[in-house]
């Protein structure tokens, strides 16, 4: 289990430096491909560079109760915690709907190069790739599940307005 320092920390320490440029569908699966470069605290010189795809299922109305229920499949203790820390957050409106997230297609590479350089590099490219579907997070190590989640909510945050228009329209909601 995440200590609440490690916890929070994570928290503040994840920047994301390309956002996708697609917010998270109304009514079909959504799939992201992320890049989660971080530095391991024991090894100067060294980045850790992880990826793979997070997949959103088709956003559905959901009381924040029912949160920790959620199917994180893929992801540790650390997110289900996170999950857990968001169950107690009342006042965050856009708990009212939620996701069935996955982790797939993920790797782990360590580099031996300077952080600020590994993050120009992909900056680039992603930007040359032009690719709406891809991001690029900074974040810590030890939580780096958490800095995954906290991405993924404020995608979430992000994508609610559209989400939330689009229920309207269909008089959903």
């Amino acid at each position: 289990m995440i200590k609440s320092d490690d916890f929070n920390y994570a928290m503040e320490n994840t920047r994301v430096v390309v956002p996708p440029s697609m917010a998270i569908e109304t009514y079909g699966q959504t799939s992201f491909r992320f890049r989660l470069v971080t530095e391991p605290m024991d090894e100067v010189g060294t980045v850790r560079l992880r990826q793979g795809m997070i997949h959103a299922e088709r956003p559905r109305i959901l009381a924040p109760q029912y949160v920790s229920k959620m199917i994180l499949e893929g992801f540790g203790d650390k997110a289900r915690d996170f999950a857990g820390w968001m169950e107690e957050q009342k006042d965050l409106h856009f708990l009212r709907y939620g996701f069935s997230l996955r982790k797939t297609d993920y790797s782990e590479n360590i580099l031996r190069e300077h952080k600020d350089d590994v993050i120009d590099r992909l900056t680039q490219q992603l930007r040359r790739d032009d690719d709406p579907m891809d991001t690029l997070i900074e974040g810590v190590d030890e939580g780096w599940e958490v800095c995954l989640m906290k991405f993924t909510m404020d995608l979430i945050q992000h994508s609610a307005a559209g989400n939330l228009a689009e229920w309207k329209r269909r008089g959903l909601l």
